[in-house]
């Protein structure tokens, strides 16, 4: 019986996860359509774009990463450390990157004072948002949730593009690391792609 995705994410046995997300519909994540000739190539760079503005957001590092024709591979690294040191303004600006903002972090912010009730939600807001900077889950659900867009937007097309949530597995000791690093660099590799 599958188990929530909460139950297999253990920050205290690894930081280290490799995630594998996978088009439906035969849909092309980049390459070429042999059928209608179509190059989807561009699409590499959304994803490329994307990982970068989500490093400079979210306290989770991509070690590695692979974009195929239909799906892609990242390896992911949570630093917990460094979220942990953020303060509550920075916290709010990440988020603020991604999300819409609230109108007490905000007035937080811009030093406004608050009343304490006002301050506790406030206090209860970062934390639930620096959790979630610090969740593989955000950072995929960003990531695809993004590329979706772009991709129905071009191809005039709505529904699923993502082959329901991604795959993900812990990677335990430094073994399993090095092997999954290797695999993720090799694969454009073995498909003939690099």
């Amino acid at each position: 019986m599958p188990k929530p995705r909460k139950a297999l994410v253990s920050l205290e046995a690894t930081p280290y996860y490799h995630c594998v997300s996978r088009c439906v519909r035969c849909a092309f994540l980049c390459g070429e359509d042999a059928h209608s000739r179509k190059s989807y190539e561009h699409r590499r760079q959304w994803i490329r774009d994307r990982i970068g503005e989500l490093e400079a957001v979210f306290a989770v590092d991509v070690c590695a990463y692979a974009v195929m024709s239909n799906h892609y591979y990242v390896v992911l690294h949570v630093d917990r450390a460094q979220a942990q040191a953020w303060n509550a303004t920075e916290v709010i600006s990440r988020w603020q990157q991604l999300f819409p903002g609230h109108t007490l972090a905000e007035q937080f912010v811009e030093g406004r004072p608050l009343s304490r009730p006002d301050r506790q939600l406030v206090a209860a807001l970062v934390d639930e948002w620096r959790n979630r900077l610090m969740d593989i889950s955000w950072h995929m659900r960003c990531l695809n949730e993004f590329i979706a867009r772009q991709a129905d937007q071009e191809d005039q097309f709505t529904g699923r593009f993502w082959e329901g949530r991604f795959k993900s597995q812990a990677l335990l000791d430094e073994k399993a690391l090095a092997a999954r690093l290797a695999y993720v660099d090799l694969n454009p590799v073995r498909a003939s792609m690099a």
